[in-house]
């Protein structure tokens, strides 16, 4: 298994087997793509009662939608999570899995992009769920458009397809 540089990524999406929609060039890096902030998120419900952490949960039942305009933001206060998705679509082949990662240059302001959840299987196509926490003492504005986000792409020994509950997510469903 390997992580794949800037060359060997675009030779996996002239071969068809990595799929970015949509693909800005000037996002891609020497060992990953940067993806960007799309305009929805689910915030969490104030909720005064415990939730049970167990199979039947559902973050949808403690979530709402809002969704951003471009140009406008989204507060984000001290230690609090929102739940985003990205602008771009990732379609991967049998072969290759990926790893979801924050960027410096927020990371130092205190902002936490992914919390647990940054492997991503092989074979999906979806919109990736950002699960992005405020660790800073300060208010943080969170903007649609913005890379927020690095995706890292790696080869995989044999062939797999994930086909769980976050399968095909986007907008609607994430």
């Amino acid at each position: 298994m390997s992580i794949l540089t800037r060359e060997e990524i675009l030779k996996e999406i002239k071969a068809g087997n990595i799929k970015i929609e949509p693909f800005v060039s000037e996002n891609l890096g020497p060992g990953s793509i940067d993806l960007c902030l799309g305009n929805d998120f689910l915030t969490f419900k104030k909720v005064h009662d415990i939730v049970d952490i167990n199979e039947e949960i559902n973050h949808e039942q403690v979530t709402e939608k809002r969704t951003i305009k471009d140009g406008e933001r989204i507060v984000l206060m001290p230690s609090e999570t929102i739940l985003a998705i990205t602008l771009e679509k990732i379609t991967l082949a049998e072969n290759i899995c990926g790893w979801l990662e924050g960027r410096s240059r927020f990371a130092r302001l205190g902002l936490l992009v992914h919390i647990s959840a940054s492997f991503i299987q092989p074979g999906i196509s979806n919109k990736q769920c950002l699960e992005i926490t405020n660790f800073s003492s300060m208010p943080l504005g969170l903007y649609p458009k913005t890379r927020i986000c690095q995706f890292i792409f790696q080869k995989l020994e044999g062939r797999a397809k994930y086909t769980g509950r976050f399968a095909n997510q986007n907008e609607s469903n994430f």
